[in-house]
């Protein structure tokens, strides 16, 4: 595994639509597995291969909601798509290619999705709050939408460093 570089909002493929991921081979498991070692270095919890300079559509997501006791894991999704949304919330959002700036987005509170694992088997994961935050963020980087784009508003530094965001 490596570290890959993250592109930023000024890289103009970051706003591309990426191609579906049609060989399930070592080279797309060397990918996922760059990027599963690039977000836990930059302690993120969603990361798509556009943000990596991969037009492919392969995201991966830290499932945070889990039982007291037990360990958070990364969900890959190859060539994702939401089936199912329901509920909202609205809250901050953040990304790694747009660094120390964050904005409040509403976004489905539960979303299902179908995709395909890195062996090209399909299977639905369902995920609710910030879960389903991060599935709808990084599917929306495969379609080259950035998250200020979806903002009602962008935070002040001040909101940001007193942690207290307004959120509903």
């Amino acid at each position: 595994m490596a570290r890959r570089n993250i592109l930023t909002k000024e890289e103009p493929a970051l706003y591309k639509k990426c191609r579906p991921v049609t060989d399930f081979n070592p080279r797309l498991h060397q990918l996922l597995d760059d990027m599963r070692e690039t977000l836990s270095q930059e302690n993120g919890v969603g990361l798509a291969a556009p943000q990596v300079g991969v037009l492919r559509r392969a995201v991966i997501v830290l499932e945070t909601n889990v039982p007291e006791g037990e360990e958070e894991y990364l969900i890959e999704l190859v060539n994702p798509e939401i089936v199912e949304s329901s509920g909202e919330q609205y809250g901050a959002e953040g990304c790694l290619s747009v660094p120390d700036e964050y904005g409040m987005v509403r976004r489905p509170m539960n979303v299902k999705v179908r995709a395909q694992d890195r062996n090209g088997n399909f299977f639905k994961v369902e995920g609710t709050g910030l879960t389903a935050r991060c599935f709808c963020h990084e599917i929306d980087h495969l379609e080259g939408i950035i998250f200020t784009s979806k903002c009602e508003r962008m935070l002040t530094r001040e909101e940001i460093e007193s942690g207290e965001l307004e959120e509903e």
